[in-house]
């Protein structure tokens, strides 16, 4: 049995946590036994232990984009890491961003290769940190567009250190057919009215603003449409939390979207939001990756998104999916509009955009890729 330590700073359950969670459930657990380091208790521990997998928790600060790598491989919660590799006999270490400077010092002490995945579209090395990344003979990026930021231009290490291992989507939980009727009763919406959905955490680049003005402009062509999002401020970032509380604000202060659109908060269930609706908006500045819309595709959900980033890789336009430029409100209500009106499209992006998902996102083929990686690990050690 290999012992793989992932380990993440955040605790919360954002889409690279959600992710996680599906590639370890995902793993041969005849060979490999996944544990989590983390630096506190929260919904990621806990629902990693409602899987049957061991949780360390090890305070500690995650390294901001500033970080030193000599300096941070001298800090004293490195040994107390490195105990934790030792005593649990851990084999490989598959690390975030954010704990990478501590636990590779670690990882090198108990004498263990270290990985990492970068989702991030913001972390882009500095000069004096360029060295410490090209030590890691294999890691993974998210998206081509996470990549191709991270490595710039000119790359300033061989992309074949970092291939792109696309997240996985698990097309039995997310599956056409599921049942959104409870969510609708919940929140007052007829069976029979068109529903347009949104999921995302509370943060500028996600979008809600531009949610909301496409909102409007649809309304006053189609007012019987209502509009869910789910989603929260997971990682108690102050400034997410004033954006969550301007948005819900305006929200509440606008007589056109006061009854309309509803804001649901954190959904362990986010699947049956996608079964509650019609269509699926990602109003995103810009997405490293992404997954929700692959979880919508994979409910049969078409989808209509912004194209800056990964959904650029991950949606056939016209074919499984309608791409607009970012913070585009009028084209989002365009294409939405057009979609609400045309039930044959509807289904025909959808279906597409499921076969698209069981062909290229599978959480088996992200699982296959990962283990490729830490085989690979593994023969050098």
């Amino acid at each position: 049995m290999i012992r793989v330590l992932f380990a993440s700073w955040y605790t919360g359950l954002g889409g690279g946590e959600t992710d996680l969670l599906t590639l370890v459930k995902a793993l041969d657990r005849s060979r490999y036994e996944p544990h989590l380091l983390a630096p506190a208790e929260g919904p990621l521990p806990d629902r990693w232990r409602e899987a049957g997998f061991p949780v360390h928790i090890l305070p500690y600060r995650g390294a901001s984009t500033w970080f030193i790598p000599a300096i941070w491989a001298r800090f004293p919660v490195v040994g107390r890491m490195t105990q934790l590799l030792r005593r649990q006999k851990i084999d490989l270490v598959q690390s975030d961003y954010h704990t990478l400077p501590m636990i590779a010092a670690a990882a090198r002490g108990a004498g263990i290769s270290a990985t990492w995945t970068v989702w991030g579209w913001w972390f882009k090395p500095k000069p004096w940190q360029r060295a410490f990344f090209r030590q890691f003979p294999q890691a993974a990026a998210r998206s081509r567009a996470i990549r191709d930021d991270f490595l710039g231009d000119p790359p300033f290490m061989p992309a074949e250190q970092m291939p792109v291992v696309y997240a996985g989507v698990d097309s039995a939980r997310f599956r056409p057919g599921l049942d959104g009727a409870a969510l609708r009763r919940e929140n007052g919406i007829a069976v029979d009215a068109q529903v347009v959905a949104m999921v995302a955490r509370f943060q500028p680049v996600k979008g809600h603003h531009t949610f909301q003005a496409m909102a409007g402009r649809i309304l006053e062509d189609l007012p019987d449409t209502h509009f869910i999002v789910a989603g929260d401020d997971v990682f108690g970032v102050a400034a997410d939390q004033r954006y969550r509380d301007e948005i819900l604000s305006h929200a509440r202060g606008s007589a056109a979207l006061r009854d309309r659109l509803h804001y649901l908060g954190f959904r362990s269930d986010v699947e049956t939001v996608y079964a509650a609706a019609d269509v699926f908006v990602c109003p995103s500045d810009f997405e490293s990756y992404g997954i929700a819309n692959l979880e919508a595709m994979s409910c049969g959900l078409p989808v209509v998104s912004t194209r800056r980033g990964g959904p650029s890789e991950t949606i056939v336009e016209g074919v499984t999916g309608l791409l607009v430029d970012s913070g585009d409100a009028d084209a989002l209500a365009e294409h939405v509009l057009r979609l609400l009106r045309d039930e044959t499209l509807r289904q025909r992006l959808g279906a597409a955009g499921r076969e698209h998902v069981k062909r290229l996102f599978s959480v088996e083929a992200e699982a296959a890729a990962h283990s490729l990686i830490f085989e690979s690990l593994l023969s050098l050690s």
